[in-house]
């Protein structure tokens, strides 16, 4: 084939590809932003709302009386737990309840086997 006829298969071969490969893209950024780590230091002040598929530990203001919060789930329960300098606290919640570990509200927003949504804030 002469080299003319080569290159204009070769440019109109990648732009009828180019759609595919940009939603191929499109598609992969949205499941990665959708499976993605909650911020949980987003959580340190004991205000934020976290969206987990697995359990979970952070950080969170010693004015609260804990420095860490251990988050565990299944589909009928959370269990929150908060702990510190020889103190220890924990709440465990069922599907639409509500509860606070020393000063930081829990609200269970939806609770499934593989997601809990909680909003948690100060209560003091």
């Amino acid at each position: 084939m002469p080299a003319k006829i080569t290159t204009a298969l070769a440019v109109a071969a990648s732009l009828a590809l180019t759609p595919v490969a940009a939603h191929a893209t499109a598609t992969t950024a949205t499941a990665a932003s959708a499976t993605a780590k909650p911020n949980l230091r987003a959580c340190y002040d004991g205000k934020c709302k976290l969206t987990l598929t697995k359990s979970v530990s952070f950080r969170v203001s010693s004015r609260f009386g804990i420095t860490r919060l251990a988050i565990a789930f299944n589909s009928s329960t959370v269990k929150v737990r908060g702990t510190g300098a020889y103190v220890s606290s924990q709440a465990v919640l069922g599907r639409g309840s509500t509860g606070s570990v020393n000063g930081i509200g829990v609200r269970i927003l939806s609770l499934s086997g593989s997601k809990a949504v909680l909003r948690l804030s100060p209560v003091r």
